[in-house]
């Protein structure tokens, strides 16, 4: 199932959260939005448009960097003074070879590592989980932890967190529901999925 009719069940999720919980305009537009995010977010651990929005582009990262390296190999080489002159062009060498290697999922654990950063910067505990859970999603096969019970439960905690923080009512369940209807919605008993989702990782990896 595409990305976009995860994120529209997540949403129609928040808005039936808002609508029995009276919410006024701002907070139905506020769980519509948990919702839909919550929806798409066990899709973290693939090479797709989720992880593009959220990460520059690594074809860019990759050609600044290895820029910035060809220019330290030339500025070492003309200005450079013996054994600090090797160590720069070196190092730019080093620089451009790595860059070469950089892919999409290495983006999104870069991004995972700020996101992280920021969460204990900042002092708050959903986004330091958050920043974990994108970390560990971007080394993760498609369709695993982030797709079993493992990765709800653990969302499950990130949301109360959230929720905790933001002092709304209602956000934690929408979240819930959001990251639910996704893992029900990749399962094979449906019959336009090829594939399941192994929900009861690392216990078994039957796919259901």
């Amino acid at each position: 199932m595409n990305g976009t009719t995860h994120a529209t069940i997540g949403a129609a999720g928040g808005f039936i959260i808002a609508s029995t919980s009276q919410a006024d305009s701002m907070m139905t537009f506020l769980f519509i939005g948990a919702g839909a995010i919550a929806g798409l977010i066990p899709d973290m651990d693939i090479d797709g448009a989720l992880s593009k929005k959220i990460t520059f582009s690594h074809e860019l990262v990759r050609s600044i960097a290895q820029f910035i390296g060809l220019l330290m190999i030339i500025y070492s080489f003309i200005d450079g003074v013996q054994e600090k002159k090797w160590l720069g062009m070196a190092t730019g060498t080093g620089m451009i070879v790595l860059a070469s290697f950089l892919t999409q999922k290495r983006m999104l654990t870069m991004t995972g590592i700020g996101v992280l950063a920021g969460g204990l910067s900042l002092q708050e505990n959903w986004l330091i989980l958050l920043g974990i859970y994108i970390i560990i999603a971007s080394f993760l096969p498609h369709r695993s932890y982030t797709h079993s019970l493992a990765g709800l439960i653990y969302f499950g905690i990130m949301a109360n967190q959230l929720q905790i923080s933001m002092q709304v009512e209602g956000i934690f369940i929408t979240c819930m529901i959001g990251y639910s209807s996704h893992l029900i919605a990749d399962m094979k008993v449906l019959p336009f999925n090829k594939r399941g989702v192994k929900l009861f990782l690392p216990f078994s990896s039957k796919e259901l």
